[in-house]
């Protein structure tokens, strides 16, 4: 069964909601910005069993913030964002529960099987979420570095993601073009995950309210969790309420 993931995305030190697609460009949108420190989600998120979010760094000067949010639950959180085979433990030795790697992975937007392994075999396969995070080319999908601006010579497809399998545990997925837009979840590309993901897997993108997450577990088979950002009551939003989504994760662990 599908179940909600929460996050804590950090930009300039703050907990903030941002339109994806606009991150790094002269044309950044925020939907919102928290008057809460990074804690005070990491604890919303322990008193209520929510194992497994991501806090994801957008950019320089967050890694204080960072640092607070995994100090507050340890070994309980994934963190991405700059992550590469030099930060990777030290980021695990400061609370990460397991570490998120994407533009380490294409040096010059170029994927590089060598460095996947060998981040792999130091930090350890079950500590390595691959970050997937994609934008739509006609009819594929393509991953997506440096926050989203920069296209690789990677699809997101079922030879891409086995691949990618063979050396982490999960999979983290952001639909750029909708992420931070709150008119939906890209459904094609979250029947496809269904298929082809073999790993634990959170698509991020788009998410407006529960419905949307009983959709995600319809067209995944349960195979796909769910994120929601800017639709959720405690990052502003107006459509999506963080108690409901907590029974909804108990009704389907009961």
């Amino acid at each position: 069964m599908s179940v909600f993931r929460p996050c804590i995305d950090l930009h300039s030190g703050q907990v903030k909601q941002i339109v994806g697609g606009t991150l790094d460009t002269s044309d950044l949108k925020t939907n919102f910005v928290s008057a809460h420190p990074p804690a005070y989600y990491t604890n919303l998120y322990r008193e209520n069993n929510l194992r497994g979010g991501h806090v994801i760094k957008l950019g320089p000067g967050n890694d204080e913030a960072a640092k607070e949010a995994l100090a507050a639950w340890p070994d309980s959180l994934h963190l991405g964002g700059g992550i590469t085979d030099l930060n990777a433990l030290e980021w695990l030795d400061a609370g990460a529960e397991k570490v998120i790697v994407t533009s380490y992975l294409f040096p010059q937007a170029k994927f590089d099987h060598e460095r996947l392994r060998k981040l792999s075999e130091k930090v350890e396969k079950k500590r390595l979420v691959v970050d997937v995070s994609c934008r739509k080319r006609e009819d594929r999908w393509v991953v997506a570095m440096n926050r989203w601006q920069d296209l690789t010579d990677m699809d997101v497809n079922e030879e891409s993601l086995a691949l990618l399998a063979d050396h982490s545990s999960e999979f983290l997925i952001h639909a750029a073009d909708v992420e931070g837009l709150c008119q939906g979840i890209d459904e094609q590309l979250v029947e496809k995950l269904g298929q082809w993901c073999k790993i634990p897997s959170t698509y991020a993108g788009g998410a407006r309210n529960i419905a949307d997450l009983e959709l995600v577990n319809k067209l995944s088979n349960g195979q796909v969790d769910l994120t929601f950002g800017s639709a959720l009551d405690i990052f502003g939003g107006a459509t999506a309420k963080f108690e409901d989504l907590v029974a909804y994760n108990k009704r389907v662990a009961a």
